[in-house]
């Protein structure tokens, strides 16, 4: 009789409780997307100004890491899983939008950062419509592999022109740190990581809101079936090259970040395998939602690093320490596809519903 009278107290105590979340979860949807999106991406940010705070330079630099990944993978996000229009060839806009930010450091030193990273979503955008109404016919395999020649041909351009791009080496600057008002408050690094997030989050809020709007259903129609789409009057090539600008955009300016967090742009750094990883992470992540993103960023980012802790610690020899970040990455990706074909996304959804219901 304890036992049942202890358990309906429990049941009457947590009700409430349950009745409150719900409420508030509820009045969060229920909130415009331009208010939404953008208090999300405000508390996103004052956890990361937070969470660098108490770290060092070097997880500040892969802190940012995964902004810049994030970006990238969100514009990648959108053109695949919300248009269905599949590209092997993201790294060629993420070093369109890197030398960008180099030239412009390198021959005109005056301009703010943030006038650097408006040019470069410009100079990447125009690049997307180019390549865009370029593939706009094309179609699966055809699509990707016009894609992959991009990826493949880009960075070859360095070579090419090795006075202006600064040949294999790439280029190298230096970014400004903190402003003097900020100098002896915040480090170099917790500097650069807070302009990396801080443009990643301004971006994301961009990509949510298309996906919420007119053009997001577009995108999803089209996805779903391009022929009713188009029944239905929905404008299919220019649909599909607007997604390509969104997304060209979106990987211009993570690679923008990529440059003025690392002082760098080198043509090692776009290479295929980037487009690839950059994929291989969004399907990881969870192909169709924004959170599938920030997943794919944070495993793109620590499980190499997990990987060459391993290999360190267990004294392994130079080709098998090289190799072991891709492998525990494939393996991982195997294994989340296998168990939860939704990705990490899914698998975290699944748990936090267990965990309601346990309640």
């Amino acid at each position: 009789m304890v036992s049942l009278r202890n358990h309906e107290s429990t049941a009457r105590d947590t009700r409430p409780r349950r009745g409150r979340a719900a409420g508030l979860a509820e009045r969060w949807r229920a909130l415009p997307a331009l208010v939404r999106f953008p208090l999300a991406a405000l508390a996103a940010f004052a956890a990361v100004v937070a969470l660098t705070s108490v770290t060092g330079p070097a997880e500040d630099l892969r802190i940012g890491s995964v902004g810049y990944y994030m970006l990238a993978i969100a514009g990648l996000q959108l053109l695949i899983g919300y248009s269905g229009q599949v590209s092997l060839g993201h790294g060629a806009f993420m070093f369109i939008g890197a030398y960008t930010m180099a030239l412009l450091v390198l021959h005109q030193p005056a301009f703010p950062l943030w006038l650097n990273m408006l040019i470069t979503v410009a100079v990447s955008c125009a690049a997307g419509v180019l390549v865009g109404a370029a593939t706009a016919r094309l179609h699966g395999p055809y699509l990707a592999g016009a894609t992959l020649a991009l990826a493949v041909g880009l960075p070859a351009l360095t070579v090419r022109f090795p006075e202006l791009l600064g040949g294999s080496n790439g280029l190298a600057f230096s970014v400004r740190g903190a402003p003097p008002a900020l100098a002896g408050v915040v480090t170099g690094s917790q500097w650069q990581a807070a302009a990396v997030w801080l443009t990643a989050l301004l971006g994301l809020v961009v990509l949510a809101t298309v996906n919420a709007g007119r053009l997001g259903r577009r995108m999803r129609a089209l996805r779903d079936d391009e022929s009713a789409a188009a029944l239905a009057g929905i404008p299919v090539g220019r649909t599909k090259v607007v997604a390509f600008l969104i997304s060209a955009g979106s990987g211009g300016l993570a690679g923008a970040c990529q440059a003025y967090l690392l002082g760098t742009a080198t043509p090692s750094s776009f290479t295929v395998a980037l487009s690839l990883s950059l994929l291989a992470a969004l399907v990881l992540g969870g192909l169709g939602s924004m959170w599938g993103a920030f997943w794919g960023a944070v495993a793109l980012v620590y499980v190499e690093l997990w990987g060459q802790e391993l290999a360190h610690s267990l004294s392994l020899g130079t080709n098998v320490a090289n190799n072991l970040p891709i492998v525990f990455f494939g393996v991982l990706l195997i294994l989340v596809i296998l168990i939860w074909p939704q990705g990490l996304h899914g698998m975290f959804s699944r748990l936090a519903g267990l965990v309601r219901r346990g309640r």
